[in-house]
């Protein structure tokens, strides 16, 4: 199983929008350090997506990013779905796939929707016994997402983060460490994210993930259609203290700014790498 180069630096999520705008900056002068690609967006489809999506391969790294691996479903895997993911990745150069634990399908039907799932035992067996089949058809580790969460199941035999370090050390994944979702998941269900922070296996983790949420009145919901919140920014420091510096991706699918607009948001993720380095702000 080959062990994809890792990305490094800063990156932002590719949005459509922003085609035009990244590909008139200078080659020599690349605004971003690479682009993370939401892989259903280039399946099963052709015409100017995938030209776009060509063009911008040779100007930028990219990762790949889905939603619809069902990686910790009880469906069969989708084997043409993962040849399809591949296929995709080989052809964009693409350093890494990466999706969610979670479930998004029942019976064949995809529901749109990063479902959580019961962090016990039996599931934790389930689902590693699914990554490694994943991985097996893949030839390289898979990168999982920590989910956004609202509901908790009962009779967990495990807290979330030590249930991705179990699938770490039962797989050899990696891990896609999304810090809203922590805080989002932390402020629903009334736990510590810096301790959930300090149970990730932090040599496992490829990136970071950064984004904005809604306040509710009951709860706080995953929405990237925000600037990311002080709160986070406060926790992405705090990760980056107990990692070596980690790349980090902003995410952004919702009232999307104009590429100026992003990039100077995602700079101010620059701080906590320059200060692990030792580098003067």
């Amino acid at each position: 199983m080959i062990d994809p180069i890792a990305p490094h630096g800063l990156g932002l999520g590719l949005r459509p929008v922003h085609y035009q705008d990244l590909l008139a900056t200078s080659p020599a002068a690349p605004v971003v350090d690479f682009l993370e690609v939401l892989s259903e967006n280039y399946l099963h489809t052709g015409g100017r997506p995938l030209r776009m999506l060509d063009r911008i391969a040779e100007r930028f790294p990219l990762v790949l990013h889905g939603v619809a691996m069902n990686v910790a479903g009880t469906d069969p895997i989708d084997r043409s779905y993962l040849r399809e993911l591949l296929a995709l990745q080989r052809r964009c150069g693409a350093l890494h796939i990466s999706d969610h634990l979670c479930w998004t399908a029942v019976d064949g039907v995809q529901l749109h929707d990063l479902l959580p799932i019961p962090y016990s035992e039996a599931v934790l067996a389930h689902t590693a016994a699914r990554v490694r089949r994943i991985q097996d058809q893949l030839e390289q580790p898979l990168v999982l997402e920590n989910p956004s969460t609202y509901v908790q199941f009962a009779g967990a035999d495990l807290d979330e983060a030590g249930f991705l370090a179990e699938l770490v050390a039962h797989t050899g994944c990696r891990l896609l460490i999304d810090v809203n979702n922590v805080f989002v998941s932390a402020c629903n269900h009334g736990f510590d994210p810096r301790q959930y922070l300090r149970k990730i296996p932090w040599h496992a983790v490829a990136w970071l993930h950064l984004a904005g949420h809604t306040v509710l009145p009951t709860h706080r919901l995953d929405t990237h259609d925000q600037p990311v919140a002080a709160e986070v920014w406060q926790l992405h420091a705090y990760a980056q203290q107990l990692s070596s510096g980690l790349p980090t991706v902003l995410e952004r699918d919702d009232a999307i700014p104009p590429l100026a607009d992003c990039l100077a948001e995602l700079e101010r993720a620059r701080l906590p790498l320059r200060r692990r380095r030792g580098v003067a702000s």
